[in-house]
């Protein structure tokens, strides 16, 4: 040990701290290296001053220029001091004489080559001179590289030789000091300065000017210098003739040059014609290539778009548009959209795109509504120069959108997100509006101020449009800017100017304390502000915001309390700065001792004047009186105001009558949460139907979701996961042995989804319809029709939901449909296939999809069948029939709207109103609204249940049966749901019949068809009896029901079919032998003639279910829809009458949420409450 200790070495001496404390380290054996020490020799500084370093390189070509251009002012007041007749008394005495006809060939050379130069004015050329050679040669020396020639033989440096050298000359030999100099051609050396500089200049302030700019700048330089060399050479070549002044030789170089040519001043020697040949020469070269240059630069500017002028960024106000490619439709739905609102009507619109702009894009942006308002920019928001041009740090938003078109969906977003982040990079501050394809994706652009997910908000619309009808036309209709006016006076039929009317209704907000609608309602509970706003102003109440949090709750309950501060957000037709509040000539009627409690005063507001750009329509709302006579008593004022009650008739007015509770101001008591997040409502129904098949689920939070960035929500769960092999509805495994819908015995219908793939996004179709607001045994169950089989990750996010399967096949061929159950189906969703958006013809994308969803149609009639198209033009060929009399009335119809320049020109066509159709391209509006309104997009996402906030409500509907008609009006069913459950409406959806005359082929019926509709049928997909389907979005229908729509044309019908059949059956039953059999085929021969084509599909239809093992028993191909046509009221009046069928939107309070102790008990539900029924036993007799 002590041998190793003796071994070691002593630090040395800069590594030990005593050392490094004394300084002793730094007398080491270290040399510095000093490197870059070329540059710091004498050449190396001037070539850093004079050509490297931008600002000292821009002040030395700027210095170069003024230097020339004082050469050249020298010489033209040298012309103008100068005499030439003095010169030649004094040198020849030379007498002129004939001049005319000698002076071309007689002349003196000496007027020529000498001049008069004064002394002073020589000094001054003399030192210019100096000056300028020094300049040259000293900046030759530094561009020296090796090849001296290449320095000399430069065009400049001979002009400056040619300029600068002679004067240099006469400081040597004094007597050539009048020796004429063409001092002139300086002119061309600062015309080569000044683009030097210009370059220099954009060098040294970072900031470019176009290239246009560049070139008409040279152009006009050279046009200026070939004038200038041409008058002083005219002039000074003219001292030996005409002697021309400076102004006679501008007049003629104008004049000739110019190709007028009016003769009066011309050279009269020789020298100075020959000079005018060669300028036209030179000009006839050097202008016709500028011109070409300024020519192409023009076009390519044409292309680009130019920049947008800094001076109007700084004092207008401008939006940036970022798109890869610019479709006219996107165009005009940005544009229509963007400038509906009235204070946008003066910004601009850059649109900045990489692509060469469209022949289409180009003829609009002509029209000169949009000339003075968009700014087309061919450029790449990935470079700054683009972004400088577009002016992206002055603009107040920036839109980037994705090109769904795109063969690669995934690489789309990719290209979106890094134009995210390179626009944030340049402008922190600019507000960036992104618009994804993929839900993956979205948390890479979670920073941006608003996103909107594509294929988030489209399936969770398609899954509401299941259990909701036209849940995507409701959306779509609220974050449009519309008119109202739609359709005009060409609107012939009562449904469409209804429709019409309520199409124009949109979502506003407003601050309590500042409004008219909602600030009498201050420390009021919010289901009575919103009941007596629409019963007094026609608004509708929807949600509220507090002040101290950014959440906004829809229908957060009546244990709401109304703040001062809180923002609400309400359904109107305008917002309530655009109304004017006309107060009615009646006096208000109050309770006792002036009770402001009492009712309302009665106020109609109607709408002001507005610009055309503005989204206000002339249809003003009805305050309806909700008191009933039998009720006018003082007693019945006071004890809480007016309330709905029918009028005794009769015998029955003994009994107990229907009636409505009034709506509190404020809750008395609360009673704790009344929903179990662990049980169900509907569990002591179908409790027993539940341990039967086996079904154990619970309340929770999915597990696993297949993408980063979705939201938690609250759903039905298994308790324990599904195998993967049992998620295959049409193969049997070990745990299942069923391999078609009907071995389950489901006790609702299915919902079908067709889709190409698997996507992430398709979760967010399952997510609404397993929410756990929904009672379990509302719950249908969901097929996934995927044309493969789809990834683990997938199946592990859809395993841990009830009743979800999928199954291997394609919606063109029908042994898949019926596999997976398509005869058993109320829904199916038609999804559009993402390898098909791209078509080499305009709008040919949906063609396939279209074709295949006819053929839905016409096999399955009885299907309702939900389909997404790429283009919403392709919406009237949906349903498509070639001699139908409406569909052509409403295709002139949508023809007039596109004239009129309607935002949404589709709105009438049966499809898009009943709910059936739906483009994705419609939620491209959401991005644009909330530039003006920043929570649209917020709303949208409660509404559909992509988000779930704590105290917000819910989407859902309730169906009018005939025990509901008593309420009678949409107002009495407005303070009937407050009153009682707490539930907000929001709009109807009415199906009514279609009074026109049909096509013959959808009444013509035979004995085969008859007898078949007589045909008994077993119950569809239960074994142990009927089942009524709640969320069925189509009214119940029987066999009879459709032929009682035409009794007169189907009684026609079977009375000549049992003619027929009775005429048949005596011919064949007299005859015998071979004749028998020949009247039998003739007699089939005749019936397969006759047979119609609804007969021809059901019967391939059965024959396919038979080939497949399945059982057609529960097939019915009879069921037509095709003479109902359904719409939307978004927010009809109060005094609007209520239909049998009607279906009601519902915004439901949390059923997590605190509920009051009053009426009757709530039934939370996604669909149609069946059970939600309004009864003497859940009201209060008055």
């Amino acid at each position: 040990m002590v041998e190793l200790e003796k071994e070691v070495l002593p630090l040395p001496p800069r590594y030990r701290f005593r050392d490094l404390l004394l300084g002793d380290w730094q007398a080491d054996d270290r040399v510095q290296v000093e490197f870059y020490v070329n540059e710091n020799t004498f050449k190396e500084r001037l070539k850093l001053f004079f050509i490297k370093n931008q600002r000292s390189s821009l002040r030395v070509r700027l210095f170069n220029f003024f230097l020339k251009v004082l050469s050249c002012l020298l010489y033209i007041l040298r012309v103008l001091l100068d005499d030439p007749r003095e010169e030649t008394e004094e040198r020849t005495g030379f007498l002129k004489q004939n001049a005319s006809s000698h002076i071309r060939s007689q002349f003196d050379w000496s007027l020529i080559i000498w001049v008069n130069r004064p002394l002073p004015l020589w000094a001054l050329q003399v030192l210019v001179a100096f000056i300028s050679f020094s300049e040259t040669m000293l900046l030759v020396y530094l561009s020296y590289k090796g090849n001296v020639w290449e320095q000399v033989l430069r065009i400049p440096f001979i002009l400056e030789m040619i300029s600068t050298v002679p004067f240099v000359i006469t400081v040597i030999l004094p007597t050539l000091r009048n020796l004429f100099i063409p001092v002139f051609l300086n002119c061309w050396l600062a015309k080569h300065a000044l683009e030097n500089m210009i370059n220099d200049l954009h060098r040294a302030i970072q900031r470019t000017h176009s290239a246009m700019f560049n070139q008409v700048l040279i152009l006009i330089s050279t046009l200026v210098c070939l004038m200038f060399t041409c008058i002083c050479g005219i002039q000074h070549l003219e001292r030996a003739g005409n002697n021309l002044t400076l102004f006679d030789s501008l007049y003629f170089c104008v004049v000739t040059f110019s190709t007028v040519g009016f003769g009066d001043v011309t050279p009269q020697i020789w020298p100075s014609q020959l000079l005018v040949v060669i300028m036209i020469c030179v000009a006839l070269i050097v202008l016709p290539i500028q011109f070409e240059q300024l020519a192409f630069l023009w076009m390519e500017r044409q292309k680009s778009g130019g920049n947008y002028s800094r001076y109007r960024a700084q004092t207008e106000k401008h939006v940036v548009l970022c798109v890869s490619c610019l479709k006219i439709d996107l165009l005009m739905d940005f544009l229509n959209e963007f400038f509906a609102h009235p204070r946008l009507q003066d910004y601009y619109v850059v649109i900045l795109c990489p692509a060469e702009m469209d022949v289409q894009v180009r003829r609009v942006l002509h029209i000169p509504l949009w000339a003075q308002r968009v700014i087309y920019l061919q450029g790449s928001a990935l470079k700054d120069q683009d972004l400088m041009r577009a002016k992206m740090d002055d603009a107040e938003a920036c839109f980037i959108l994705s090109n769904r078109f795109e063969v690669d969906r995934f690489a789309a977003d990719h290209q979106t997100i890094l134009r995210a982040w390179a626009v944030k990079d340049f402008a922190p501050n600019c507000p960036l509006y992104v618009q994804i394809l993929k839900p993956e994706n979205k948390f890479h652009v979670k920073f941006a101020d608003h996103v909107v997910c594509e294929e988030e908000f489209k399936y969770a619309m398609l899954a509401l449009n299941c259990v909701c009808p036209a849940t995507s036309t409701l959306i779509t209709l609220l974050i449009h800017s519309s008119r109202g006016q739609e359709g005009g006076a060409s609107s012939v039929d009562q449904w469409q100017r209804t429709y019409r009317r309520c199409s124009a209704n949109e979502v506003h907000h407003i601050q309590l304390e500042e409004s008219k609608f909602f600030g009498e309602y201050q420390g009021k509970s919010f289901t009575f502000a919103s009941f007596h706003a629409h019963k007094k102003y026609g608004v509708c109440l929807i949600g509220v915001r507090r002040l101290d949090t950014s959440n906004i709750l829809l229908n957060p309950g009546p244990c709401h309390i109304m703040s001062a501060s809180d923002t609400c957000f309400y359904i109107n037709i305008s917002k309530e700065e655009n109304s004017a509040f006309v107060r009615d000539h009646r006096e208000p009627m109050r309770g006792p001792g002036g009770d402001p409690r009492g009712i309302p005063q009665t106020i109609y507001h109607g709408l002001t004047r507005l610009p055309v750009h503005s989204i206000i329509a002339s249809m003003g709302t009805v305050a309806i009186d909700l008191q009933d006579s039998s009720d006018s008593s003082p007693e019945g004022q006071g004890s809480g105001g007016k309330t709905l009650a029918l009028p005794a008739m009769g015998e029955s007015a003994e009994e107990r009558r229907h009636s409505i509770a009034p709506v509190l101001e404020l809750v008395d008591g609360v009673n704790g949460a009344t929903f179990d997040l662990l049980g169900d409502q509907s569990e002591d129904e179908g409790g027993e139907e539940g341990k039967e098949e086996g079904i154990r689920d619970q309340k929770g939070y999915p597990l696993n979701s297949p993408y980063i960035g979705s939201s938690p929500a609250l759903c039905h769960l298994l308790q324990e996961k599904m195998p993967f092999c049992c998620l295959r509805l049409d193969k049997a495994c070990p745990h299942i042995p069923f391999e078609d819908a009907r071995s389950y015995g489901f006790k609702n219908k299915l919902i079908i989804v067709s889709a190409e793939s698997a996507g992430n996004g398709l979760y967010n179709f399952v997510v609404p319809l397993r929410a756990y607001y929904r009672p379990r045994k509302e719950l249908n169950p969901i097929v996934l029709l995927l044309e493969s089989i789809p990834e683990a990750d997938f199946l592990e996010a859809i395993c841990w939901f009830p009743m979800v399967f999928y199954t291997v096949g394609s919606i063109d061929n029908l042994d898949s449909l019926l596999r997976c159950g398509v005869t058993f189906a109320d829904t199916m969703v038609v999804v559009d296939k993402e390898s098909s958006m791209i078509a080499e013809e305009d709008y040919m994308a949906d063609a396939k999809t279209i074709v295949n969803v006819q053929t839905l149609f016409r096999l399955f009639p009885a299907l309702s069948i939900i389909t997404e198209l790429t283009h919403p033009a392709n919406m009237r060929f949906m349903q498509f029939k070639v001699k139908d009399h409406y569909s052509l009335a409403l295709s002139k119809l949508e023809k007039k709207e596109r004239e009129n320049g309607s935002n949404l020109v589709f709105m009438f066509r049966l499809p898009f109103a009943a709910g059936r159709v739906f483009s994705v391209s419609m939620l491209d509006t959401l991005l644009y609204q909330s530039f003006v309104k920043d929570y649209m997009i917020s709303i949208a996402r409660l509404l559909l249940g992509l988000d779930s906030m704590p105290g917000s409500g819910f989407l859902c509907v309730m169906k009018i049966t005939e025990e509901d008609l008593w309420i009678r009006t949409y107002g009495r069913l407005y303070q009937k749901l407050c009153s009682s459950t707490g539930d907000i409406p929001i709009g109807i959806y009415r199906t009514e019949a279609q009074k026109l005359p049909v096509s013959e082929s959808q009444v013509s019926i035979t004995v085969e068809d008859y007898e078949d509709t007589r045909e008994p049928r077993e119950p569809l997909l239960c074994r142990s009896g009927p089942h009524r389907n709640s969320t069925s979005s189509e009214p119940p229908s029987s066999s009879s029901s459709h032929s009682s729509e035409h009794p007169l044309l189907r009684r026609k019908s079977m009375q000549w079919a049992r003619r027929l059949s009775r005429k048949g059956g005596r011919g064949s039953g007299g005859a015998k032998g071979p004749g028998s059999t020949a009247e039998r085929i003739s007699q089939q021969r005749l019936t397969l003639f006759r047979r119609s084509e609804r007969q021809e599909l059901n019967s391939l239809v059965r024959t396919r279910m038979k080939h497949l093992g399945l059982s057609p028993t529960g097939f019915n191909g009879m069921t037509d829809q095709c003479n109902r046509l359904s719409y939307i009221l978004i927010n009809p009046s109060p005094d609007t009458r209520l239909e049998l069928h009607d279906v009601v939107y519902l915004i439901r309070p949390d059923p997590l949420s605190a509920v009051p102790n009053q009426g009757g008990s709530r039934k939370p539900s996604g669909g149609r409450s069946e059970g939600h029924r309004f009864g003497s036993q859940d009201s209060t007799h008055l």
